[in-house]
């Protein structure tokens, strides 16, 4: 199977338009909750963007491995909780990995012997 280099990398938090707008949601479902309370925008707002941060730091976040073959660098997004304590650092930038294609997957061979199996997201070249 084909080798390449590895470089780690974290995929970012959503657009800061996405996020004002949940906030904004949020404050406005507080606001009704809370008997629609007249001069509480202020708590509503700031209750509603820790929630809002909160919950993203918990179900946005992802990460990521780039991997480069052949020219053409590859995205692939494991899912930490299951990913069979893979631990970024494994592998060393411009280390030669063992890895292999199936579909939208990407396999990459772990110093360990097991894999961390990716579901590519971007293919860049």
């Amino acid at each position: 199977m084909p080798a390449g280099s590895a470089r780690l990398q974290l995929s970012p938090v959503p657009h800061s338009s996405e996020l004002q707008d949940a906030i904004r949601k949020r404050a406005e479902e507080i606001y009704v909750r809370n008997g629609k309370i007249p001069g509480r925008d202020l708590e509503n707002w700031t209750q509603a963007e820790a929630e809002i941060v909160r919950e993203c730091g918990k179900s946005m976040r992802r990460t990521a491995i780039v991997v480069e073959v052949d020219d053409v660098q590859y995205v692939g997004e494991y899912a930490s909780e299951s990913c069979d304590g893979y631990q970024p650092g494994e592998f060393g930038l411009g280390q030669d990995i063992s890895i292999r294609f199936e579909r939208d997957k990407m396999f990459l061979k772990r110093p360990n012997g097991k894999e961390l199996e990716t579901t590519i997201v971007h293919k860049i070249g």
